[in-house]
């Protein structure tokens, strides 16, 4: 009589799904996690993980070989940095340029996760998690945030100019519009100009007043959502978000909140700290206007 296989035992019940505990270290979608524990990357206590599987808090994940520290599941923090200029938002450069986690606080677990990008020329708000579900989540094309920038706009901007920004261009990558455009003054051929936008496509903005034949010569955002950059906080500078700041984040992103774990002591020391001290001007003087939250389908003046 031969001898029956054994069937497969059951994943365990216990525990969250691994796709979500991954995700949530800012490595990737659930649906990308899900990928990697397809292709045999990801192995929990030594073992290959399967689809399905749930780990807790005690369980030893490895991707690719290498263990992964990972943020309690209960925990978040945020914080918002202020990007100069010259700084990529990728961990390491090839070319040897500044990141913009350098500056950034250290962390005993876990890791800083960049919410969206700022490319090489622009500056300004920039905001960090260590929850990468917050991060993939407001991340998503169907979030809808809206992003405000402050333009610097080289050329002879005629109103044809801001109705057809308004109404929408084709891009490369498809349509393209902003939602609001008021005016930031100035004199010449330079005017400043503060946009509204509601995607984080790549260089979106430059792009779409390049697409009227004008040339940004300044950009730096402004607002991301309801968080505003403080005028205390400089470039280079990083500072810790309020309360109802990071309860704005989860409810755009339609999550429950998490606990916020604050800085320690030494953090916050170093952080009151750094704003004792002037790093430099900033890349332009700014236009005397405070940012405002935008009203849909009004016209820029």
């Amino acid at each position: 009589m031969s001898k029956q296989a054994k069937p497969d035992l059951p994943a365990d019940k216990s525990g969250e799904k691994l796709q979500k505990v991954l995700a949530r270290t800012g490595l990737g979608s659930r649906r990308e996690m899900e990928r990697w524990i397809e292709e045999g990357r990801i192995a929990v206590n030594g073992k290959p993980a399967r689809l399905g599987d749930r780990v807790d808090d005690s369980a030893r994940i490895a991707i690719d070989g290498r263990p992964l520290e990972r943020p309690p599941a209960e925990e978040t923090r945020c914080i918002l940095y202020h990007k100069p200029t010259g700084e990529v938002c990728s961990r390491k450069d090839p070319q040897g340029r500044r990141t913009v986690f350098e500056r950034l606080p250290k962390l005993k677990s876990g890791r800083w996760i960049s919410i969206g990008r700022l490319d090489f020329n622009t500056s300004g708000l920039l905001l960090f998690t260590t929850d990468g579900e917050l991060a993939n989540a407001l991340m998503h094309p169907s979030s809808n945030i809206e992003r405000e920038y402050m333009v610097r706009v080289m050329g002879d901007v005629r109103q044809e100019h801001l109705d057809a920004l308004l109404e929408g261009v084709m891009l490369e990558d498809g349509v393209a519009r902003f939602t609001d455009i008021q005016d930031g003054g100035g004199d010449g051929i330079n005017h400043w100009y503060y946009v509204v936008i509601m995607e984080g496509r790549n260089r979106e903005v430059r792009r779409l007043w390049e697409s009227q034949g004008l040339t940004v010569s300044r950009l730096k955002r402004v607002r991301y959502g309801e968080v505003f950059i403080p005028s205390r906080v400089k470039q280079g500078q990083w500072t810790e978000l309020e309360s109802k700041e990071i309860k704005s984040l989860y409810r755009m992103a339609d999550l429950p909140q998490k606990k916020v774990r604050r800085a320690s002591g030494k953090e916050r020391e170093k952080m009151e700290r750094q704003f004792g001290k002037r790093e430099g001007r900033g890349v332009a003087k700014k236009p005397g206007r405070k940012p405002v939250k935008s009203k849909p389908g009004k016209r820029a003046r």
